[in-house]
């Protein structure tokens, strides 16, 4: 069994990243950089949710992003009180093919003219979106090779 304390070392610390019904750190959402910015991000998605059925009366697509970008931090957040290493990979490697799914339907949105590619705040949400990816994607890595 990985000894959650290991992760100690990798500067985890920082990001306060559960394992094992435990979280390394604070256990509050207070910084914890993973936690805070899929939280974040889902804020934004359910915002942009709002401005395309407003303002495009687009329902689809942007039911598609809603589900896959509020599910990043909501799997994120349940990685938290993993029972096992195992557990907590899984539910983090949902995340991350959430993330790319969202990217996926944020580019199909500029692709089809519902949102400006040009335009700051797309620009934010998919710089966004890949950050948040590879922190997933580093976490994962890192802890199956502890495991």
């Amino acid at each position: 069994m990985l000894n959650p304390r290991s992760l100690w070392n990798f500067g985890f610390w920082i990001l306060g990243v559960g394992l094992m019904g435990r979280s390394i750190g604070n256990d509050s959402t207070e910084n914890n950089e993973i936690l805070e910015l899929s939280f974040a991000f889902a804020k934004r998605i359910v915002s942009l949710y709002k401005y395309l059925r407003e303002k495009h009366n687009e329902f689809v697509l942007s039911k598609q992003v809603l589900r896959s970008g509020t599910s990043i931090g909501a799997n994120v957040h349940e990685a938290q009180a993993a029972l096992s290493a195992k557990e907590f990979i899984a539910k983090l490697s949902i995340a991350s093919k959430e993330a790319r799914e969202t990217r996926y339907w944020l580019r199909l949105l500029i692709e089809t003219g519902y949102l400006d590619g040009k335009a700051e705040y797309v620009l934010s949400l998919m710089k966004e979106i890949d950050s948040i990816n590879k922190i997933l994607t580093s976490i994962i890595l890192t802890m199956q090779n502890r495991a």
